[in-house]
């Protein structure tokens, strides 16, 4: 118990530290995105490598806890590393601008390296695998505004930890408790007030990988209807906001605006056109996340019945096709075919002066 609270504390302290060393590097390195709207209504560019300071507190206090034999983590030390290349190659993605394709291809091969197949067959194993890779990128998705990720990450990790508790699996309790102290931290420089540095896809990707993959393992052994409302219950406002934006993309065309490009697709930027400050959409979607979260965990341990995920179904449902109605793009763009006014005549005194300087 002590140790799990001096982990918890380190975690976060050296989470914090690092965000404050490394937003100064990333801006130097020009490795930022734009955020939201400060006071003055400016947005703000906002340094990418909040993710670097949470995977290295991560990794450091749970190898700390495994080499001192207080935390061991056995098994759950091959998901630590798959999640750290996971990690390297957000980094990557971060410096270089990665496409979707080549970080989902990456993180497909990692998620396969940790699904148990023994417990849950081959049919639902590459299924786990599939659903790792996307909730993985929807968290990426979240980064895409100041908050709802590093939020929505503590919450989940917090359920995901209780799950993991239910089910005695001690190195996966102590990762999920250093994963969510170390997102705390990073909060401390990340809340938008407006945010001082972003998880990038470095973060974004880790926390999702791990969080995914870790309630993926708490499942292994049950029936598979049941794990698939519980895993859903568990990333509710990550999933909904994935399926928003691939809705969204669909009628990009029409608005003049290329498919790979990015651009107001997340419940954050819908939120934000509904009027919410950015501090409001945070709350507003970590009170989501801890709705779905309490639902999950409350059917994993087998106190309500498995019917009470379909309210939260029903609830990203309706979230997602109501905030797809709000207007975020412009009208199309239509080519400029308006005829210009003709030139005025010259006259043929000037036009007999240009002749005559010609020679």
């Amino acid at each position: 118990m002590f140790y799990g609270i001096a982990a918890a504390v380190s975690a976060l302290l050296l989470a914090s530290v690092l965000a404050a060393l490394l937003r100064a590097a990333a801006l130097r390195a020009g490795l930022v995105r734009q955020g939201s709207a400060g006071p003055d209504r400016r947005a703000r560019p906002v340094p990418l490598l909040g993710g670097v300071a949470v995977v290295l507190s991560t990794g450091a206090v749970a190898v700390v806890g495994d080499r001192t034999g207080n935390a061991p983590l056995g098994s759950v030390g091959q998901l630590l590393i798959a999640s750290a290349a996971v990690a390297a190659l957000g980094l990557v993605a971060d410096v270089w601008r990665l496409r979707t394709r080549f970080l989902a291809a990456g993180t497909a091969v990692a998620a396969a390296c940790v699904v148990p197949y023994d417990d849950i067959g081959p049919a639902a194993g590459l299924a786990a695998v599939g659903w790792i890779v996307f909730v993985a990128l929807a968290f990426k998705g979240l980064d895409r505004a100041d908050g709802p990720a590093g939020t929505v990450g503590v919450i989940t990790a917090f359920g995901v930890g209780v799950c993991a508790a239910v089910e005695v699996m001690d190195g996966l309790v102590v990762l999920l408790s250093v994963l969510a102290a170390a997102l705390t931290g990073f909060l401390l420089h990340g809340w938008p007030r407006p945010a001082r540095i972003g998880l990038g896809a470095c973060g974004s990707l880790f926390t999702g990988f791990v969080l995914a993959s870790a309630a993926v393992l708490t499942r292994s052994g049950y029936d598979a209807v049941s794990s698939v409302g519980v895993l859903f219950a568990l990333t509710a406002v990550a999933s909904a906001d994935a399926v928003l934006a691939l809705l969204v993309a669909l009628p990009r065309r029409p608005a003049g605006r290329s498919r790979g490009r990015g651009g107001p697709d997340h419940l954050a930027h819908r939120l934000r056109r509904l009027g919410l400050t950015p501090q409001g959409v945070t709350v507003v979607l970590g009170a989501g996340a801890f709705s779905g979260v309490l639902v999950g965990v409350l059917v994993h341990a087998g106190w309500i019945g498995g019917t009470a995920v379909l309210w939260v179904a029903a609830g990203a449902l309706v979230a997602v096709l109501a905030l797809l109605r709000v207007p975020v793009y412009g009208a199309p763009r239509q080519p400029d075919i308006s005829v210009r006014p003709p030139r005025r005549a010259e006259s043929s005194q000037v036009s007999s002066r240009l002749r005559v300087r010609s020679g």
